[in-house]
């Protein structure tokens, strides 16, 4: 199942739902732009825990270029807004990218996690 997850061609199929069909896609969203995706982790290993998805083809942070200016000014726009609306500014919280053998799907994306959830005080 791992080696399934990690295969370039899932990659691809992630790719071809987020950019073209996330409409689809049975997720609590909290953002959606046209170069960035922000839902619930829907299997949360975080008391708080949202994934940010690319809605472009990009396997991985080492594939990233300087023509992806813009979407990383999204994305990085999106994470903001979401940690104002949330309060966690205050709480702390982390945002993770993982690569290599850490990275389960070949589609990137980050986790904005927080220790606390902002919205129980858990």
């Amino acid at each position: 199942m791992v080696s399934l997850a990690r295969s370039p061609w899932l990659g691809w199929l992630v790719g071809v739902v987020i950019t073209r069909m996330s409409f689809l896609l049975p997720v609590q969203r909290l953002r959606e732009t046209d170069k960035v995706l922000a839902f619930h982790h829907p299997h949360p290993a975080y008391p708080f825990h949202v994934l940010l998805v690319p809605k472009q083809s990009i396997p991985s942070l080492m594939a990233v270029t300087s023509e992806d200016g813009a979407f990383l000014l999204e994305l990085f726009q999106v994470v903001q807004s979401v940690v104002q609306e949330f309060g966690l500014e205050k709480k702390g919280y982390r945002l993770i990218c993982n690569g290599g053998k850490n990275q389960d799907i070949p589609h990137l994306h980050f986790h904005l996690i927080a220790e606390t959830d902002p919205l129980t005080g858990r």
